[in-house]
């Protein structure tokens, strides 16, 4: 372990709150998922590689602009997930867990191997001029692209809190999430709900995707590198929670650059899954979450 000097540590906190909003954004959809319909998506990271994908080969071979493409990416990552939570999701909602688990495993897989036969396992970064600038605030230096991505993650995030606070069909996911039998009650119509909820979590990790590709590489296997933070996230301010999975990933992006100027190399995921793990021991339910009687 290395004591880092002030301003890296000051560095460090800037970057980790920068990519915390980038992980908050994954998450949410995550938790949304889980908190409607209560399904792990494991195929909630080759959602945000696809995401990518449509980000750079929009720049790529039309010129369009990586965050115009957001424009594009949200709708398509909506209707991806539409299309998978009728056909395939929808027949095993009252399946044994391990079936879901499988299922939606077995969706990432094929997303994963389809994206590597059309794309190849290579990775790809996007170069863009005008974002290669870096923002100096005294004496430290601020990613372009990560600011843009944080403060896009931002009115993402508070448009769809709206959304679930003030829309009457916002105020129907938040029912059906809290209470589904009470829901039907009411004459909520509960597939209608589940369509919209996974749907709402694909298109909140596509616009994620977006927002990443220009700092990221972009690889048909880069899913896997955000899905497993995701599920730290969403456990670590209590499943289902929409405030929780936006402060975890805040935390879990501080303690992922902050560990890394204090502990070398990989090890920088020790101080994430310590927190995670003492969270679980001391409460169960996480930060946010409301422990089950």
């Amino acid at each position: 372990m290395t004591i880092p000097s002030l301003n890296l540590f000051l560095q460090s906190v800037v970057n980790g709150i920068l990519m915390g909003g980038v992980y908050s954004l994954v998450a949410i959809g995550l938790s949304l998922i889980f908190g409607v319909m209560n399904i792990i998506n494991f195929a909630h990271g080759s959602f945000m590689m696809l995401g990518m994908f449509i980000t750079y080969w929009l720049y790529v071979l039309l010129g369009i602009d990586p965050y115009l493409s957001l424009l594009l990416s949200i709708p398509v990552l909506f209707v991806i997930g539409l299309v998978i939570e009728r056909f395939l999701i929808s027949y095993i909602l009252d399946a044994p867990e391990y079936n879901q688990l499988l299922l939606t495993l077995g969706v990432s897989l094929f997303i994963e191997n389809l994206a590597l036969f059309l794309w190849s396992p290579n990775f790809r970064t996007l170069q863009i001029p005008y974002l290669s600038k870096a923002v100096t605030v005294g004496t430290l230096i601020i990613s372009l692209p990560k600011v843009i991505a944080f403060l896009f993650a931002i009115i993402v995030t508070v448009l769809l809190y709206y959304f679930l606070k003030s829309t009457d069909l916002g105020k129907a996911i938040r029912a059906v999430s809290e209470e589904k039998e009470g829901s039907l009650t009411v004459g909520i119509n509960l597939r209608r709900i589940y369509y919209l909820a996974f749907g709402i979590g694909a298109a909140c990790v596509g616009a994620a995707g977006t927002l990443t590709a220009p700092f990221f590489y972009v690889s048909p296997h880069v899913g896997s590198v955000f899905v497993i933070l995701a599920f730290v996230i969403v456990v670590l301010g209590g499943m289902g929670n929409f405030i929780g999975a936006f402060f975890g990933g805040l935390i879990v992006g501080l303690a992922e650059s902050v560990g890394a100027a204090f502990i070398p190399g990989q090890l920088k995921q020790f101080i994430i899954y310590f927190i995670f793990v003492f969270v679980l021991l001391f409460k169960p339910a996480g930060l946010f979450g409301k422990a089950h009687e």
